[in-house]
């Protein structure tokens, strides 16, 4: 069954400005990141962008791009035009890549579409990975997932959960059924849940922790979560994430 890959698109980043059209090894890197993402099973790759130099830049290096509006408060909103634009609806499967991900493994992909496609319980699907550092533990801009006996988020938190009460503060347990994971940013949704994400009241707690995830747990709707071995590739949210992203091309 195949799936659509969409990436959203901004020119909004304060700290790094312009950063979808960063060039990295001669490509604007949300170029670089659609590229990655075709490596995929994918049926096919959008760029989802509210900006005519992103839209270009895409058309320019044969990319498809959709122009969804400028006043949408979340990407998810984006995404949701989006499906609306590409005539995607009901049980058809979107994989949300970040477009600053340049690094992305093209199975981590897959993996998140294949998850979704095997859970009909579950609207979404995310993926995780063990945590095995306590200062990473700590980090509260390490977003954390508890999930349950069959693989669905629990929770999702920046706080150190789960909370080892008989180690010290903070750690990590022991591998096992209580290790930490760190919740990595890809989603896949069925297109008629993503039109409909929107329409959802805001959920207080997804107001605390500043993780739009929690909204979908807060009207009992569930995430399929796959595990991944390792952690993904080196994402860009500042200049130096950006030379060290360039430096890890050029060595290939």
């Amino acid at each position: 069954m195949g799936f659509t890959v969409l990436i959203p698109a901004r020119l909004a980043s304060t700290r790094l400005p312009d950063k979808p059209l960063a060039d990295i090894a001669g490509l604007p890197m949300v170029v670089r990141v659609a590229r990655r993402a075709a490596l995929s099973q994918a049926t096919r790759v959008v760029v989802a962008t509210d900006n005519d130099r992103i839209l270009q830049a895409c058309q320019q290096h044969g990319v498809q791009a959709v122009m969804t509006r400028a006043d949408h408060p979340t990407g998810s909103d984006r995404l949701a035009e989006a499906c609306t634009l590409l005539g995607l609806d009901g049980q058809d499967r979107i994989v949300n890549v970040q477009g600053d991900e340049p690094l992305i493994d093209p199975a981590l992909i897959d993996a998140c579409a294949e998850v979704l496609d095997a859970r009909n319980d579950c609207v979404m699907s995310t993926a995780a990975h063990a945590i095995d550092s306590a200062t990473d533990f700590a980090n509260p801009n390490v977003v954390k997932v508890v999930t349950d006996v069959h693989g669905r988020a629990l929770y999702f938190s920046r706080a150190p959960i789960p909370w080892w009460r008989d180690g010290p503060a903070p750690a990590t347990p022991a591998s096992g059924a209580g290790t930490p994971m760190r919740h990595i940013g890809i989603y896949g949704y069925r297109a008629g849940f993503l039109k409909r994400f929107p329409q959802l009241a805001i959920s207080p707690l997804e107001v605390v922790e500043s993780l739009e995830q929690l909204r979908v747990l807060w009207h009992g709707e569930r995430i399929a979560v796959h595990t991944a071995a390792e952690a993904p590739g080196a994402g860009v949210d500042t200049r130096e994430d950006l030379e060290r992203v360039r430096r890890i091309l050029a060595a290939d």
